[in-house]
């Protein structure tokens, strides 16, 4: 005779493979979300092509004709590079958030945008990058992260002493203004050709990648995220506390600098070549919990990658094409996305207090 009383493994199993069927749906979701934006972003512009005739310009790469050359040269580029630059800011804003074990953490919001921003500016406002001209070609990627890496460690040491996350995201906004000051001066001081390039790169935006650059966001980038999501399981045993993660082997030390200088570096890197984009790294891990219905890193980490890639990809269509054509701020547009999601937050740790 069957006994009607089950194990709790036997009654975990259908929830657990409902909760698997579920994130299983979510990521062919956002990966279906994913390729339809980055072909409407491929095909929708001041002249809009067929599919059919991108498809053929796709297949054949040398084609000398007006797809073809608008195509590979500037649209599939800009296509490549927002998917990569939201994954990459979303999984740098989901390792602070694991870092500092709080939600309202992110690459922006913490200035290490800013101190990107203003390392970026003493290259392209002053003649510091005539001294370093054999890094000329990578020479604003090397200031972004070495300024994304300067107010990280900074934030980190204060971090160290202080408990309370909001004098933290106190001390992240004001060095975030602290960078912005300096990057104002710095403004006014500059010769006019310099200013309107800088000022067109402050605005954030994806447009005008090339290849070369596409590649180093490919290798550079694609490493780094290999790296974190091998990092997946200590990363999960880091969220349930310190003492927990070293019984678990963890060198807490070595670990916790590896997290910063991995957030630093994607922030960085993206910083460097699109500007500053805000909320995307604030945002979307957020989104990613509330999507995927788990704090498991190894759920998070690709999931926030699909969904950064989708908002970012949304955010540049519509900063091309909203009042075209104009192109508007890419930062003006994630903060309307970011920004309730910040709100949302904000409110709901204010009520359980």
């Amino acid at each position: 005779m069957t006994s009607l009383v089950r194990s709790p493994a036997a009654l975990a199993r259908p929830a657990l493979s409902q909760a698997a069927q579920r994130r299983f749906l979510v990521f062919c979701g956002l990966a279906a979300l994913v390729a339809a934006l980055m072909l409407a972003n491929v095909r929708i512009g001041s002249v809009a092509y067929p599919v059919a005739r991108l498809w053929e310009a796709l297949l054949h790469p040398g084609a000398a004709d007006d797809a073809g050359f608008i195509l590979w040269n500037i649209r599939l580029p800009r296509a490549i590079a927002a998917v990569l630059g939201g994954a990459f800011l979303a999984t740098s804003g989901l390792l602070l958030q694991v870092y500092f074990r709080n939600p309202i953490v992110g690459p922006f919001i913490l200035g290490i945008s800013s101190g990107a921003t203003v390392m970026v500016s003493l290259v392209m406002l002053t003649t510091l990058g005539l001294g370093f001209a054999v890094f000329s070609p990578y020479l604003n990627t090397i200031a972004a992260c070495l300024g994304a890496y300067g107010v990280t460690f900074l934030v980190a040491a204060i971090a160290g002493r202080v408990k309370n996350g909001v004098t933290l995201l106190i001390v992240g906004l004001m060095t975030g203004y602290l960078c912005g000051a300096v990057t104002a001066i710095l403004t006014a001081l500059a010769e006019k050709e310099r200013i309107k390039g800088f000022v067109l790169w402050q605005l954030g935006s994806f447009s005008g990648f090339k290849w070369v650059e596409i590649e180093v966001l490919v290798l550079l980038g694609g490493a780094l995220l290999g790296g974190i999501y091998l990092m997946s399981k200590p990363l999960n045993a880091f969220l349930l506390g310190e003492d927990y993660a070293a019984s678990m082997g963890v060198n807490i030390r070595r670990f916790r600098v590896l997290i910063l200088l991995l957030a630093s570096s994607l922030a960085g890197l993206v910083t460097a070549m699109a500007g500053p984009v805000a909320f995307v790294g604030l945002a979307v891990p957020h989104m990613a919990r509330l999507s995927f219905g788990t704090s498991d890193n190894r759920v998070l980490i690709p999931g926030a990658c699909l969904m950064g890639a989708a908002v970012t990809s949304l955010c540049d269509l519509i900063a091309r094409m909203w009042l075209s054509p104009v192109e508007l701020p890419l930062s003006s547009i994630t903060a309307f996305f970011g920004a309730p999601v910040v709100i949302a937050l904000l409110m709901k740790r204010g009520m359980k207090g």
